[in-house]
Parts: structure tokens; sequence; C-alpha cells
């Protein structure tokens, strides 16, 4: 599929250019060529959206979650028949191979068919109650609206996450795709609209997180917000929403660490560092952008590492291993940060500097860069900066390693590489993170699972897996007394 050169909102079933007729130049991260003008949305165009959610919203909670699931099996099926169709799209919008848009497109399937299940799930309680003749029970109830804000980094396994927990639950749903990552939302919401989800259910608007995501978050028919991406960004948004008493989840950023100890198997390790580190361009929230070193294999693991770090392609065929940053400005800050970080003493092993060949210099192409000789305190060791850089730091034994993983402010992930039972289930208890892993990658999730993370990563909520349910839904106690003259 041609990715469109002009991008409209979609709302109540139809394409509609933004009110005041503004567009947004989106440009090709592998070529840096202009690639699209989408539509430059601002409170009139989100208000229009939320009307038509909510309007629509009624009818779709009245429909039996059994039957809300079977039409999210149809997009499944449909998303699956067209895989490589979406999958083109993920790659075109992302500067990624082919290969690895249709395995996102492959998750977000995953995910949609299993939020179709739990149509069949929606379980509530039944709770004992103190009195005579009363039977107490809780059901779930749609939030009303759902305002959607998601990241650029893996479009359609975003779209995923959100959307379709907040269908099954009976919501309205208005969703602010990423102005970087557009397409893959809107060839969402037709497809969802071709599979039998009614008209006004599922928006989509585009534009600028300021002019577009806020007045979203804002807006009084807006009954639950779903945020992911930076910190300083969800930190305004949780602003925002709690001086109206608004629920909002929030999947925010992480500096996640990777641990490999002295009886770890080398190899296997740096293999799961590599992909952890720089696997999407290291554009993930659970990317391995602290690796842990114990000490007697610092030498030799930072051999193997830069080594294997050295041999990765880039560019976005499916026998590359990572492609460009999302946008220019992205790659400039990540410059810059580097740049800093060597002015305050870090050694460079590899990378740190814009690829400039005749394959690469029109894209966002930044080599996988590798430093050392970092300060824990350092603002590089304490920032994500969500592109292919890591930062590794030698330590003594198991406790110093547990104490400089929880040093940051973050909380997302956490993995350790050893042999020993013992320290692993131990790292995994005392590490402060919402996933921990162990003997394999800091990244890496399952529809079924939940994701989330404490700190500076999170405000505690958890998608996707049925946790996602309790972000989307309200629980109702109902009280049924029973009166035994009346028998």
């Amino acid at each position: 599929m041609t990715i469109p050169g002009i991008l409209d909102n979609h709302i109540g079933g139809s394409e509609v250019a933004a009110v005041g007729g503004e567009r947004i130049e989106k440009f090709d991260p592998h070529s840096g060529a202009l690639q699209s003008r989408i539509a430059r949305s601002g409170a009139a165009d989100v208000d229009a959206a939320v009307q038509a959610a909510r309007a629509a919203q009624p009818g779709w909670a009245a429909v039996p979650a059994v039957q809300r699931g079977q039409i999210l099996h149809r997009i499944a099926n449909l998303m699956e028949a067209r895989a490589e169709e979406l999958g083109a799209v993920v790659a075109g919008e992302t500067g990624k191979s082919r290969k690895e848009g249709m395995g996102e497109v492959g998750a977000a399937v995953q995910c949609a068919r299993f939020f179709a299940g739990e149509g069949q799930r929606l379980f509530g309680r039944t709770i004992p109650s103190g009195t005579p003749g009363k039977l107490n029970l809780t059901v779930r109830t749609p939030a009303g609206v759902a305002g959607l804000i998601i990241a650029a980094n893996t479009p359609i396994a975003n779209v995923a996450w959100k959307l379709f927990p907040a269908l099954i639950c009976g919501n309205g749903v208005v969703l602010k795709a990423a102005e970087d990552t557009p397409f893959t939302a809107s060839w969402t919401a037709r497809a969802a609209l071709e599979a039998g989800l009614p008209p006004g259910v599922f928006n989509v608007v585009h534009g600028l997180g300021a002019e577009a995501g806020e007045p979203l978050v804002t807006h009084d028919l807006v009954d639950v917000v779903s945020f992911t991406g930076s910190t300083r960004v969800g930190r305004r948004l949780a602003e925002l929403a709690g001086a109206r008493l608004k629920k909002i989840s929030l999947e925010l950023g992480g500096k996640n660490p990777l641990v490999v100890m002295d009886d770890a198997d080398l190899d296997k390790a740096v293999r799961w560092a590599v992909l952890s580190a720089f696997s999407n361009a290291g554009q993930r929230c659970a990317a391995g952008s602290r690796i842990i070193l114990h000490a007697p294999i610092y030498d030799a693991f930072v051999e193997k590492f830069v080594a294997a770090t050295a041999a990765l392609k880039l560019g976005n065929g499916d026998g590359d291993d990572l492609g460009p940053v999302i946008n220019a400005r992205q790659l400039g800050n990540m410059l810059a940060a580097i740049d800093a970080a060597k002015g305050r003493g870090a050694r460079l092993l590899s990378g740190g500097s814009r690829l400039a060949d005749q394959d690469h210099a029109g894209g966002y192409y930044l080599a996988p860069t590798i430093l050392d000789q970092v300060d824990p305190a350092d603002e590089i060791s304490r920032t994500e900066l969500f592109g292919p850089v890591t930062c590794l730091y030698r330590v003594e034994g198991f406790d110093q390693a547990v104490e400089l993983a929880n040093a940051g402010p973050y909380g997302l992930t956490a993995c350790i590489h050893t042999r020993s039972v013992d320290r692993g289930l131990l790292f995994c208890e005392r590490v402060r993170a919402g996933v921990t892993v162990i003997n394999a990658g800091t990244h890496g999730s399952e529809a079924h699972m939940p994701f989330g993370g404490r700190g500076l990563s999170g405000n505690g909520s958890r998608e996707p897996g049925t946790e996602a349910l309790d972000v989307y839904s309200e629980l109702k106690n109902i009280a049924l007394n029973a009166d035994p003259a009346q028998t």
C-alpha cells in the first residue's frame, strides 16, 4: 500500500479535514523525504470526534459483551488477512523493514483476539453480606468515552494495546495518533468500520500534542484517558486530568537495567544485550539502556558486545538489524546528549554519530552507540533517550548490581543474566520494576500479560492483560435484598 499524500481525521465513520484547514508535514524516517501532509487538528476537531464517540457509545455499550467480542474477532481477521498491506504501512511510516512491520501486525492481531475473548470473561464477583437476605455483587460498566494518546515507536501495537480493551468494555473511543505514525491508526479505523464496528465508536484525530492531545484530555465528555509517551508529557497530562479528577493511565519511559553476572552465559547475554539496546533503533520504553556488568567479566563482555554491535546492519530491508529513529528532532537530541556525556568524561566505545554514507545520509540514522566510564548520577544515566544508545557500568558484586539497578528514577523493566537460581530470584524480588526477566532481554511483552512500571515509568496502571480492563471499566456494586415476609 502506498502512503497517502494527504491524510484526514476519521470522525463518525467518515474522513474529515481539520476545521482550520491546516496540515502537518510528515517525513519518511528512512529517506528524509516529505511523505505526507496530515490534518493539523485543534480543539474543534477533538470536540467533533468526542461528540461522535459520545453519541455512539450508548448503542455500543448495549451490545452484549460477547457480541462486541465477535466484532473484535472480525477486526482481527481483517488485520490478519491484510497483514501484508498493514505491515507495509507500519514499515513505510516508521522506516522499519517490512519483516518488522509484519511482526508488529502479528502481535496486534494476538492482542485483538485476546480482548475479543475477554467479552466472554468480563467477570465480576459475588460478595457475602453481613445482612440477612442481602446479596452483593459487582459488575463492570463502561467508563464512557476513552481518550487514547499513543507513541510512534510501535504504531499498530500501541493502537491495539489501548483500542481493543477500551472497545470490549463498551466505550466510545477517540484516538490521537502520534504525528510521526498516523497512518496505522487511520488504517485500523477504516478496517474496524468495514468489520462491523458502528460508525462513531472509534474516531481518530491527527495533530500535535499541545493542540490536539491536551484538548482531548481536558474535554468534559472524555471519561478516561490513556497515554503512552514521555515522562515529561505524562506529567503535564496528569496535571490536566488531576485538576478535573479524571481517570488517567500513564505508560511512560524507562532507563532499564540489564545485569550480567560472572556466572552468566556470556554469548547469550551479549546477544540479548544487543537486542535490548538496539532493536527497533532503541525506540522502546523497555530498551536496555543501562548494562550493569560484574567486574570479573567486564572486559570479556565489552569486547564481545562492541564486536556484535559493529556487525549490525542499518537500513529498512528485511536483512537489516535496525532502522532509523523516527524524526530529525529525536536524532538531534540524542547526538547532543552523547556529546554532552563525552564532555563530562564518558568514553565512546562505538557509534556516536549520524550515518553519512550514500545509503543512509538522507534518513535519521544514528550508529548504535555504546558509552562507558559514565557516572551513575550523570544525566545520561538518568534520562531516557529513546534511541540506540546504551551505557556500561562496572560493579563488584550482586548487591551492588541491585543497588545500581534501583538507583534511577524509573522502574519499568529489569533483567539479570545468571546461572544461579538464587541470584535470579533475589534480583526479581529486590529490583524496583514492573517487569523483571531472567536470562533474556529487558523488552518483550504478550497480549495477556500486564505491562507497566513505577516511579517515572507510570502511575501504576497496566496494559495489556486483563488488568487493562480496570482502566477502561468502572466497577458497580449491586445489592439485592430479599424480604422473607414476601415469600
